[in-house]
């Protein structure tokens, strides 16, 4: 044995040594360094850096990292062409010469393209996903198998019509590598006749079914086409799950063509195609059982995983073959949506298209604004909110027929005559055309995406309520003194000056509402959100209720008898519902807000110092885009330190303003009877006032007399208004 370790000791010591790549120059030699490595990790401990005098943090975060395999995927290929994939029988043609094989090959293909498209509309790249298929990158070579033929043509004008509509919204730059089609091949010859081929393979295959049905195979209808495949007991199954893939890229096809026509004119016949859609899609996920049970191959294993209802791998997909078209730098290896959850997401893709396509194209600014909003709740995906943009925003105007001077003008309670004005190319009134526009677009974006931009676009309101009040003050001042007020211009003037202050202060608070729904603020923070949220609110108040007041002048004036006075007019005028709903809302945040207050003031809730930063630099990092725009006017960081300074649980009890927003709430009911979406959120509203009143009096009763006391917000009755949990430790 020792003779045998002296061996190869000395082999070792003869043995060539490896050359360095890199050889070594005047000043520089260059030396193994494992060893030393290895050693320095075994003695460091977690959370230790090795410093050097010529190596830092900093050295070290400007190294070129070498990661792991899986992040440079791009560069693993199993074939490094079309063409050498094809010539190793990637992608053969026929899929099998068994007929069985050859459909049950065929319908993987069909489930694992959904899944593919399903990822890549989840924002992935188009090349790693729909086009991981070689049949589509090779159109001529289908030809002969006229079922995948006709089904890879539908797919490829699928993707370029959803392409289209995400570009012409110009909500990709969310998904940046959404449109990016890369040299692509997505217009093959003759896909634009790809429904006149489907429509032909789905007649074949209906003969067959009608075949199948007749009774044995030896009675089969003279005109019946061959048999796809040898079992004649499996025959009909097989064309039914061949018939509802066909049908639902079809009717799916037909839905982004009708939704794409100009002024909603397509709506109505979507739907109908929508609702064949979800037809279909039921009977695909119902012939998952039968594939499954009569595949051969099949993996059981993590079938729920598998991107095909058989479960078996599909033919002709290789994700690695497209790397050198993906991106500039190496693609990072993406797992695709398992076929369960691509039929699932079309289900919901097609219900939150549903919903567009009812909509009612309501003219009113108000109605569409709100429409939006209800919609984002659903948290619908970029296809999706792009064909929303579409509809709302097209050639310059609302749903591509409305002039947003007309729209504008109706929004802010003006006569139908206004709309007509002479002065409606006036600069500043094409600039707030412009930024309702925008105002739009932002809407339809996600929610992240929302909220910044939402924060830029202030200024830009702000920027125009000012532009638009000099204008106001200059060019009016003469007609004020000379004509009493009684100019048309001015009175339009004033109305939309109003309405843009309104919008402002409406986008402030979507903009802090939509704060909650990111997870943003922490719970030390709720107090200044819920203290700001009351103040842009009371000023949201302010410009509703005076916008109702002079409509309602306006709308008065025109029929009253002469000698009638001013407050003749407005002794009918009435609390508008829109008002006292908000007022609910003011109730619910300042009770919050002083809630949340009393507990810091009276140590009941202990916030620990932030070792990072102040309070003062969380408000304004929080506000800090509200606090450019002027919004409110004299808000700072002293205004919430001196409002909340004072808070006493006792104080709060005495002026329960959870109470007040209950009794408001219960009043305004009535005002909306027939809108459901208002009375939920009533409902919610006093759901949490209740709950906060109970939760207030008990902290009262033994909040200072028992310290085990823990109290805590949940939303869970309320997206943004939290809910007080007592309970003791």
């Amino acid at each position: 044995m020792a003779d045998k370790e002296a061996e190869e000791r000395t082999v070792g010591a003869h043995a060539p040594q490896m050359a360095s790549p890199i050889p070594s120059g005047e000043h520089t030699v260059w030396a193994d360094v494992s060893p030393l490595l290895e050693a320095a990790c075994g003695d460091l401990q977690d959370g230790e850096l090795i410093h050097g005098e010529n190596f830092n943090l900093f050295s070290a975060m400007s190294a070129l990292e070498i990661m792991d395999p899986k992040m440079d995927s791009g560069m693993i290929c199993k074939y490094y062409s079309v063409d050498e994939a094809i010539e190793n029988g990637a992608a053969p043609i026929p899929l099998s010469f068994d007929g069985t094989v050859d459909v049950q090959c065929t319908i993987d293909i069909m489930d694992h393209l959904l899944s593919c498209e399903a990822t890549w509309h989840k924002g992935h790249s188009l090349a790693q996903t729909v086009f991981s298929c070689i049949y589509l990158l090779r159109p001529d070579r289908t030809s002969s198998h006229a079922l995948l033929h006709s089904y890879c043509s539908v797919i490829r004008a699928t993707c370029k019509a959803v392409i289209a509509v995400v570009s012409d919204a110009r909500t990709h730059e969310e998904e940046d590598l959404f449109i990016m089609a890369y040299g692509l091949p997505l217009s093959g010859d003759g896909d634009e006749k790809c429904l006149s081929m489907l429509n032909a393979v789905e007649e074949t295959i209906c003969r067959q079914l009608r075949a199948c049905k007749s009774s044995l195979p030896k009675s089969r209808a003279p005109e019946a086409a061959e048999p796809f495949q040898s079992n004649f007991d499996l025959e009909e199954d097989y064309c039914r799950a061949l018939l509802c893939r066909l049908r639902f890229r079809k009717h799916f096809y037909h839905v982004l063509t009708c939704m794409r026509r100009p002024q909603g004119r397509g709506l109505e016949l979507a739907r109908k195609h929508i609702a064949s859609c979800l037809l279909e899609l039921d009977l695909i996920r119902n012939s998952s059982t039968f594939l499954s049970n009569n595949s051969f191959g099949m993996n059981k294993d993590g079938l729920e995983d598998m991107t095909t209802a058989s479960g078996r791998q599909p033919l002709g997909f290789d994700s690695s073959l497209n790397c050198r078209l993906s991106a500039p730098t190496p693609p990072r290896a993406i797992k695709l949506l398992s076929w369960k959850k691509a039929v699932d997401y079309f289900v919901k893709l097609l219900h939150d298209l549903d919903n567009i396509c009812s909509y009612s194209l309501d003219p009113l600014l108000e109605g569409v604004f709100r429409f939006v909003v209800q919609f984002q709740k659903t948290q619908p995906d970029l296809v999706a909110r792009s064909l929303l943009q579409f509809l709302l925003v097209q050639d310059g105007k609302l749903y591509g027929r409305d002039p947003l001077y007309a729209v504008i003008t109706k929004a802010a309670g003006l006569p139908e005559s206004a709309k007509n004005h002479e002065n409606q190319k006036n600069q500043y009134i094409v600039q707030l055309g412009q930024l309702v526009i925008n105002l739009l677009k932002v809407l339809c974006t996600n929610s992240a995406w929302q909220r910044r931009k939402l924060g830029k676009i202030l200024q830009d309101w702000r920027v125009i309520y000012m532009q638009m009040e000099m204008a106001f003050k200059r060019d009016f001042s003469e007609i004020l003194s000379i004509s009493n007020g009684e100019n048309a211009w001015m009175k339009i003037f004033q109305h939309i000056l109003i309405w843009v202050e309104e919008q402002t202060y409406w986008i402030s608070t979507r903009f802090l509402v939509l704060g909650f729904e990111l997870e943003l603020y922490s719970p030390s923070q709720y107090c200044m959100v819920y203290w700001y949220l009351s103040v842009v609110l009371i000023k949201l108040v302010e410009k509703i209720h005076l916008r109702a007041l002079m409509s309602n002048e306006t709308g008065k004036r025109k029929g009253k008898k002469k000698g009638a006075s001013s407050k003749d007019i407005g002794k009918d005028f009435r609390i508008p519902p829109a008002v006292s709903f908000l007022q609910c809302q003011i109730c619910l945040a300042e009770g919050l807000l002083m809630m949340l207050a009393a507990l810091r003031n009276e140590h009941i809730i202990v916030q620990s110092p932030s070792p990072f930063n102040s309070e003062y630099e969380r408000f304004f990092q929080h506000f800090e885009l509200l606090q450019k725009a002027c919004i409110p006017d004299n808000i700072t960081f002293d205004s919430y330190e001196q409002s909340t300074r004072l808070a006493r649980i006792s104080n709060l009890v005495t002026y329960n303003c959870f109470k007040d927003a209950q009794k408001i709430a219960k009043e305004v009911k009535s005002s909306f009877s027939n809108d459901p979406e208002k009375l939920a959120e009533l409902r919610r509203i006093e759901l949490v006032a209740e709950h906060n009143s109970v939760a207030l009096n008990l902290i009262h009763k033994v909040g200072a007399l028992d310290p085990s006391l823990k109290i805590s917000f949940e939303f869970n009755h309320h997206p943004y208004f939290g809910t007080a949990l007592v309970k003791r430790s």
